[in-house]
């Protein structure tokens, strides 16, 4: 499967990973399908947001509530490894549902994931 990403989603979710090198920046995903259109920053809450991410809870329902009454649908969610790869971490994969949402992880590039209940598996990106 390969997800399309506007090319503004793409620099917002590059421009934040950059703009904040010593930690996990995240957000949500949203558009149709497999095409991202729009992303949105959310507060990283992790304990260490140098080495982990964790959505502001508040903001990931906000959203659902507004998907819920018509608004923008959420296809999952970003974030950025400062140090590691842009593949999930063992973190990743431990705390991760199989909801069949996208990830973006942003390292030394952009890659896209979907967590399924068998694990990772990567998309192509265009």
């Amino acid at each position: 499967m390969t997800v399309e990403i506007s090319s503004a989603a793409r620099e917002t979710m590059l421009a934040l990973a950059a703009d904040n090198p010593l930690s996990e920046v995240c957000g949500l995903l949203f558009g149709q399908g497999s095409r991202i259109d729009a992303v949105t920053p959310v507060r990283n809450v992790a304990e260490n947001p140098l080495a982990n991410f964790e959505l502001d809870p508040s903001a990931l329902f906000a959203a659902l509530r507004e998907e819920r009454a018509g608004g923008p649908t959420v296809l999952g969610y970003f974030h950025s490894h400062p140090n590691s790869l842009s593949r999930p971490s063992a973190t990743d994969i431990a705390m991760a549902r199989p909801d069949n949402l996208i990830w973006i992880i942003i390292g030394n590039e952009l890659t896209a994931w979907r967590s399924t209940p068998f694990g990772f598996r990567q998309l192509r990106v265009h």
